[in-house]
């Protein structure tokens, strides 16, 4: 398969890719936006005829463009077919792959074969498809090689937009979180020294509120049948009711907020780390100065945290498509 290039033409949400090399239009794809940038990601491909490559592209705010990385088509292909086997709820046909893939079916076929006869996919006596066993080899071992205080750590030592800010990661243990990482910075460390193993109320915390927002109201109001515990500011948090307010919004928004709650004279926002399961197993924070953050400032911070906790979950296994 020949190398080249391919040019994109913006249309509104919509991105035409046109191979270079056989003037084709190979594949469409969609602008996924997030707080700074578009993802394009390919929605069909069948590139049977075509002697050109595809890949991902960026599309930043300033409407430059990333190099494309370049994408082998079969392994790709392979990937989106095993993708949408596990999200299917009836396991699906070859027919039904092809069709909801918009791949060949003869290609579609070779995948699937190959697939299996790596135990990546099992042929079911009905011939439908469900995953294979050779996937729980792979699931193990990204679960021994995991650990989300050491990707915290691996994130952190590269960050670049957030010079100086206190950031913390944290667990849930019933209605505390407990801090397993922070790095604190000379500003807030007078106020707060946030250390790992300290146990702060999850009502009151950036973190805590997004570990709570998963869970419906009826289990908030359950961990806190005996009430609320005592306010450590005129700010926190004081009646369940106010809470179940607070982890709507939370939900709403995507992102927590403790506006004085813990310690008065900081904020911070969060974010929830997801695992495999799209469920919140850490939260990440970030705390400054109340009286040093504007509304561009507030922006700028919680893009960043959303991006982080993104980053993290995506390293711990959660699907974020």
């Amino acid at each position: 398969m020949l190398s080249s290039q391919t040019a994109l033409e913006l249309q509104r949400k919509d991105v035409r890719c046109v191979c270079q090399t056989c003037k084709g239009s190979c594949f469409l794809a969609i602008v996924q936006h997030t707080e700074h940038n578009s993802m394009i990601r390919t929605l069909s491909t069948d590139l049977s005829d075509c002697q050109g490559t595809f890949g991902w592209q960026w599309v930043f705010s300033g409407g430059t463009m990333a190099q494309a990385t370049k994408l082998v088509p079969a392994v790709e292909r392979a990937t989106r077919i095993l993708d949408h086997v596990s999200r299917c709820r009836v396991h699906p046909t070859l027919s039904d792959l092809a069709r909801e893939l918009e791949l060949a079916k003869s290609t579609t076929h070779t995948l699937c074969q190959t697939l299996v006869e790596l135990n990546l996919l099992i042929r079911r006596s009905d011939q439908t498809y469900q995953l294979g066993p050779h996937l729980m080899r792979w699931s193990n071992a990204f679960n021994r090689q995991s650990d989300v205080a050491t990707e915290f750590a691996s994130i952190w030592d590269k960050e670049t937009e957030l010079p100086g800010a206190t950031i913390t990661l944290t667990v849930l243990e019933g209605s505390e979180v407990v801090y397993i990482a922070a790095r604190n910075s000379a500003v807030s460390h007078s106020l707060v020294d946030f250390r790992a193993g300290m146990r702060l109320p999850a009502a009151f915390t950036a973190t805590g509120k997004s570990f709570l927002s998963y869970m419906s109201d009826f289990e908030v109001k359950k961990l806190y049948a005996n009430g609320l515990p005592e306010a450590r500011t005129p700010h926190s948090v004081q009646s369940i009711d106010e809470l179940l307010k607070e982890l709507a919004e939370t939900r709403k928004r995507g992102y927590s907020v403790d506006n004085q709650q813990v310690a008065e004279g900081i904020v911070c926002f969060g974010a929830s780390v997801l695992d495999s399961r799209n469920m919140p197993i850490a939260g990440v924070a970030v705390s400054v100065l109340a009286e040093d953050i504007d509304d561009e400032d507030r922006e700028r911070i919680i893009a960043n945290i959303k991006r982080i906790a993104s980053s993290l979950s995506i390293r711990m296994g959660a699907d974020l498509g």
